[in-house]
């Protein structure tokens, strides 16, 4: 038996063009999971969402406030924990608070997990 992995010879990216709405982080976090289902069903690997999708665009003051900044941080956590299954790994969009302020982060999430965090420069 051998311990070599198959390469696949293809790999699927969907990219989701929605609009999400500014502040509505549940439901945007319902429009993220229902595109991730539809790239699921299409034999996808990886869902691409759009800037900021957690939080909308543009989210301006929203920002400001901790409590916000928090729920959008979950709603990505949540969204990363369901990438267990074994479906597509998601790249997606929303505001942070890091150590050194407020970010426009971009976040992998795949295997059940944050994999990578980027912030805008």
């Amino acid at each position: 038996m051998s311990t070599e992995q198959t390469i696949p010879h293809t790999f699927r990216i969907a990219i989701g063009q929605f609009n999400p709405t500014v502040g509505d982080v549940a439901g945007n976090l319902a429009k993220a999971r229902e595109a991730r289902a539809d790239a699921a069903a299409q034999g996808a690997d990886l869902l691409l969402l759009t800037e900021l999708f957690i939080s909308g665009y543009p989210p301006e003051d929203l920002v400001l406030k901790p409590a916000f900044l928090k729920a959008c941080l979950k709603a990505v956590e949540d969204l990363a924990a369901e990438t267990a299954d074994g479906g597509p790994g998601v790249i997606i969009g929303f505001p942070r608070q890091g150590e050194k302020g407020r970010h426009n982060s971009v976040a992998l999430l795949d295997g059940g997990a944050i994999v990578a965090l980027r912030d805008k420069v």
